[in-house]
């Protein structure tokens, strides 16, 4: 029955590999970090948020009934918005060069805990353009939204426009995670590859390999003789020699 590996062999098996993990490691950063920078093209983010409300009660007072069918109204608010008949319109007065396929991929509709406040969030390489999406479909929602349910709905406001910041930074790709990943999986696959070399290695090196090789105790071993110490003991030896020639008359 083959005994589990000790710490000790783990500690050792990985202190000989250790420039083989470090290495890997190394590459595997170096490469992320190149990928991350300056291959990946960066994506920034813009959101704006608008209130949509129901029609207004007779009573001009809160009807808990209409803030309940307001928020069961979300998830087809979110549908409308990202609709042909919406981004079409975006499309054209902003007389974007894409299809509504690829820009109804780069917006994300979300509402805000279940509330009647919903959130256009939209993502692109630029980010004014980012802001000027979310802006316009706000703002196409808002004029579209009446004719659109019938009149259900006569009441949109934008909370929030997007807005651009002096300096925009990228939200994708995620440079220092990606490079913390690569780290760990560097490690991970440097260390797993020192394990897979050390496994496959069925060279016989020290005296417990034959231990463990033949199942047979070491009744004796040759230790080696350093250079240094062998060149060291050469003039003693000659010494020796001199010393015990004897000259006969």
């Amino acid at each position: 029955m083959e005994e589990s590996i000790s710490l000790k062999e783990i500690y050792e098996i990985v202190k000989k590999r250790i420039w083989l993990i470090l290495t890997i490691t190394v590459i595997a950063t170096l490469i992320s970090a190149v990928v991350s920078l300056f291959i990946l093209t960066p994506i920034y983010q813009s959101s704006t948020q608008i209130l949509v409300n129901n029609t207004k009660s007779e009573n001009n007072g809160l009807d808990i009934n209409d803030i309940r069918t307001n928020t069961e109204l979300i998830n087809t608010y979110s549908v409308i918005i990202k609709s042909p008949a919406i981004l079409d319109i975006v499309i054209e007065e902003l007389e974007l060069n894409r299809s509504y396929g690829a820009l109804k991929s780069q917006i994300n509709v979300k509402p805000e805990n279940n509330s009647q406040v919903v959130s256009i969030v939209v993502e692109d390489k630029n980010p004014v353009l980012a802001a000027n999406i979310a802006n316009r479909i706000a703002s196409v929602f808002k004029t579209s939204i009446v004719d659109l349910m019938n009149n259900n709905v006569d009441n949109v406001s934008v909370l929030a426009e997007a807005k651009i910041s002096e300096n925009p930074s990228p939200i994708k790709p995620n440079s220092t995670l990606n490079i913390a990943i690569a780290i760990v999986l560097g490690l991970m696959a440097g260390v797993g590859l020192a394990f897979l070399l050390d496994y496959l290695d069925n060279t016989v090196k020290t005296e417990q390999d034959i231990v463990n090789l033949l199942d047979l105790p070491v009744l004796g071993s040759i230790s080696q003789i350093r250079e240094q110490e062998e060149k060291a003991s050469v003039p003693s030896q000659q010494n020796q020699a001199v010393g015990s020639v004897t000259i006969e008359s």
